[in-house]
C-alpha cells in the first residue's frame, strides 16, 4: 500500500496542465500566514513580500531524492533504446561529445523555463504553473506585440504537448509489437507481417486505457520500472560481452546521418514535459534551480547511461545495430527473451502514462465546447484515441524514423525554441547582448533540428515504403539463361 502511494506523485507529473487553474493566493490568505515564519518573510522592512514557495501548499510534497528519481525515471524512457542506432548515425566518438551537447542545450532550455516561471509566480503572486501557464502568462506580461498571442501560445503548447504524446503512443505500440514479433517468429517456426502483431495490441490498449484514472495506475507503473529495470540490465549484459574493438567502428559519422542522430537522441532525452509539473510538486523547488540542483544533477546522470548504452550498443553491433536495442538481442538465448518480454511489458503499461496526457487534454477541451460531454462520452473518446494510435503504427510501422519525426518536429519546438522564445518574453525590458546571441544560437539550432530532421524523416519513412521498382530484364541475359 505504501508503495502505490509513493507511486502517485510519479503518475501526477505526467499530467500536464491542459486544464491547468493556476494557483493563486487570496489576499487573505497572504495577511493571515499559518506560521511565523511566512509572516516575518511576508512583511520584510514593512513591504508586502510575496515569497510563492512558502505560500505553496502541498499536501504530500516531494523532497529532492524524490524528485530526482522523479525526473530520472521521466527521462530514462523506451527512448534509450534507439541510442545506439543515434551513435551509428553520428560514429563513436562524435556521438559521446555529441550527445552532451544535446543534453546540455535541453537541460538549458528546461533549466531556463523554470526559471521564467519563478519569476512570473512573483510577478503573477501565484504559487503553480503548467508550461502552457508559463507561456500564457509570460506573453500576457511581455511586450505589446506578445501580449495579443498569449491565449495562442497557450493552445499551441496544449496541442504540441498532445501531438508529442500522441506521437509517443503510436511509438510504444511499434515497439512492442517488434518484440513480440521475433519471439512469435522464433518459437512458432513462421512469420508474420508486423502489422498484425500491432493490430493485435489493438484490444489490449483500449482495456488499459479503460483504468478510469491515474491512482490505479500507481501498481502498473511500479511494475513498469521494475521490468524495464531487469530488461535494461540484461541489455547491458549482452552489450558488454564480446564487444570488439574500437577500432572496428567508425569514430565520425557522415553529416547526412547526423540529422538522425540529433533526433532521435533529442526525443530520447528531453523531459520538458514533465519539469514544470515536478517541480510544483517539491517542498524545496529553489533546489530544482543552481548548479549542482536536481534538475542538473538529474539530466546529468541520464546523460552518463545514455553514452554508455549508446557507445556500448554501436560497439558490440555495428551496421547491424537496429532501430531499438531489445531487437539486436539473439532471440533463441533464454535471457534475452526474457529482457524482450520485460521491456515490451514495460513498454506496454508505459503506454497508460503517455495516453492520459493525450486523454487530459483531449477531454478538456471537449468539456469547453460541449458542456452535456458524459462519462459515455468519455470511454468513447478513449476508445477513438487508442484506434488511431495503433492505426497510425499499422501505417507507419517503423520505429527509427517515427521516433526521429517526434523528436525533430515536437520536441524541438517545444524543448528547445519555445522556451527560448517565453525567456525573451519575461525578461524583455531586460535583454542584454549575451542573451540576444545565446538565444540566437538555440533557435537557429531548433530550427535546423526542425527542419533538416524532420524532412529527414519524413523522406525515410516515405522510402521505407515506396515501392520497389522492377528491374527490366535483359534480352542478352535471357538468352544467356536459355541455353
Amino acid at each position: 500500500m505504501m508503495g502505490t502511494q509513493n507511486a502517485e506523485p510519479e503518475l501526477q507529473s505526467f499530467l500536464l496542465d491542459d486544464k491547468s487553474k493556476m494557483k493563486e493566493v487570496p489576499q487573505t490568505k497572504r495577511k493571515s500566514s499559518k506560521n511565523q515564519e511566512k509572516s516575518e518573510v511576508s512583511h520584510l522592512n514593512g513591504i508586502d513580500y510575496f515569497d510563492p514557495f512558502l505560500e505553496r501548499n502541498l499536501e504530500h510534497p516531494t523532497t529532492n531524492g524524490e524528485t530526482l528519481t522523479h525526473l530520472l525515471k521521466a527521462s530514462l524512457g523506451t527512448g534509450i533504446l534507439a541510442m545506439p542506432q543515434a551513435f551509428q548515425c553520428s560514429g563513436l566518438i562524435t556521438g559521446i561529445f555529441a550527445t552532451v551537447f544535446v543534453s546540455f542545450v535541453c537541460t538549458f532550455c528546461s533549466y531556463s523555463l523554470v526559471k521564467c516561471a519563478h519569476t512570473l509566480y512573483r510577478r503573477t503572486r501565484v504559487t503553480a504553473m503548467g508550461y502552457a501557464d508559463v507561456a500564457e502568462v509570460a506573453f500576457a506580461n511581455g511586450p505589446a506585440w506578445s501580449q495579443k498571442f498569449s491565449s495562442l501560445t497557450r493552445q499551441s503548447v496544449l496541442w504540441l504537448l498532445f501531438v508529442t504524446y500522441f506521437g509517443t503512443c503510436s511509438v510504444y505500440t511499434v515497439i512492442i509489437a517488434s518484440n513480440f514479433e521475433q519471439l512469435f517468429e522464433h518459437h512458432m517456426g513462421f512469420s508474420l507481417n508486423l502489422r498484425y502483431f500491432i493490430a493485435m495490441l489493438l484490444v489490449p490498449l483500449i482495456l488499459l486505457s479503460y483504468v478510469p484514472n491515474l491512482k490505479y495506475l500507481a501498481p502498473v507503473s511500479m511494475v513498469a520500472n521494475l521490468l524495464m529495470a531487469v530488461g535494461l540490465g540484461i541489455t547491458f549484459y549482452y552489450t558488454l560481452n564480446g564487444i570488439p574493438s574500437i577500432s572496428e567502428r567508425p569514430a565520425v559519422g557522415s553529416l547526412e546521418t547526423f540529422p538522425t542522430f540529433f533526433c532521435l537522441t533529442v526525443f530520447a532525452m528531453e523531459a520538458i514535459g514533465v519539469v514544470m509539473p515536478l517541480e510544483n510538486n517539491m517542498k524545496t523547488p529553489r533546489q530544482f534551480l543552481g548548479v549542482f540542483g536536481v534538475l542538473n544533477v538529474g539530466m546529468g546522470g541520464v546523460t552518463v547511461v545514455y553514452i554508455l548504452l549508446g557507445f556500448l550498443g554501436f560497439l558490440k553491433y555495428g551496421n547491424e545495430t537496429k532501430p531499438s536495442i531489445t531487437l539486436n538481442l539473439p532471440t533463441e538465448d533464454a535471457a534475452a527473451q526474457v529482457a524482450k518480454v520485460c521491456i515490451s511489458l514495460a513498454v506496454f503499461c508505459t503506454y497508460g502514462l503517455q495516453f492520459f496526457v493525450c486523454l487530459e487534454i483531449a477531454w478538456t477541451k471537449i468539456q469547453e465546447h460541449f458542456e452535456k460531454a458524459t462519462i459515455y462520452h468519455n470511454y468513447v473518446l478513449r476508445t477513438v484515441l487508442v484506434t488511431v494510435s495503433v492505426a497510425i503504427a499499422v501505417a507507419v510501422p517503423t520505429i527509427g524514423p517515427f521516433i526521429g519525426l517526434i523528436g525533430a518536429f515536437c520536441f524541438s519546438l517545444l524543448g528547445i525554441i519555445v522556451p527560448v522564445i517565453i525567456e525573451f518574453a519575461t525578461y524583455w525590458d531586460k535583454v542584454t547582448v549575451w542573451m540576444t546571441i545565446r538565444n540566437a544560437v538555440l533557435i537557429a539550432v531548433g530550427i535546423l533540428a526542425l527542419v533538416f530532421g524532420t524532412s529527414s524523416s519524413v523522406a525515410e519513412i516515405i522510402t521505407a515504403y515506396m515501392p520497389v521498382p522492377e528491374q527490366p530484364i535483359n534480352a542478352t541475359d535471357t538468352h544467356t539463361a536459355a541455353q
